[in-house]
């Protein structure tokens, strides 16, 4: 269902030459519904009727300065009470909307924030295994990691965190014995 409401939105957004703030009015979307707890009640709470659900939706939207083809896009899916898929729709049209600009994003989770030149090398070795695809990064920094990095780009992951190394060398020792 979310593919088939993304793809109807991909088209759309294409043909009305929009696609560009669709995608940033969908990312502040999408950020609300992330830090608000509320929101994200009313969005999969399947106690709100579709008239509450479009009506506190556009009561956001308002506030947040989403207009255009975005709002009305979730509205309509809030009447069609499918609210609660409206993050998986955006997840589908970015990926839609990636393959169109020839993008491929790698996940990537670091013990520490990346400076810009290590982001920039990053992107520029993962650009060259990918056939030459624009990357785009995603990064999340976890310090249980304790060092290294974890690379996830499309179906490949490569893990060079040094919690990965210590417990194959524990697991090793153990083996040992």
């Amino acid at each position: 269902m979310a593919g088939r409401y993304a793809t109807a939105l991909f088209e759309l957004a294409r043909e009305e030459d929009a696609l560009e703030q669709v995608v940033r009015d969908l990312d502040d979307f999408d950020r609300l519904v992330a830090e608000s707890a509320d929101l994200a009640r009313l969005v999969r709470s399947p106690v709100f009727s579709s008239e509450e659900q479009t009506r506190g939706v556009a009561a956001v939207l308002a506030r947040a300065g989403i207009g255009g083809l975005a709002a009305n896009f979730i509205k309509l899916v809030a009447s069609n009470r499918r609210l609660f898929a409206i993050r998986d729709m955006i997840r589908a049209f970015r990926a839609l909307v990636a393959r169109h600009r020839g993008e491929v994003t790698a996940h990537v989770t670091v013990a520490e924030p990346l400076r810009d030149e290590h982001m920039t090398a990053l992107k520029d070795a993962l650009k060259a295994v990918s056939g030459g695809k624009d990357v785009k990064l995603q990064v999340t920094v976890d310090p249980a990691i304790i060092g290294g990095l974890v690379v996830k780009l499309g179906s490949r992951m490569v893990d060079s965190s040094l919690r990965t190394k210590l417990n194959a060398i524990k697991f090793a020792m153990k083996e040992a014995r």
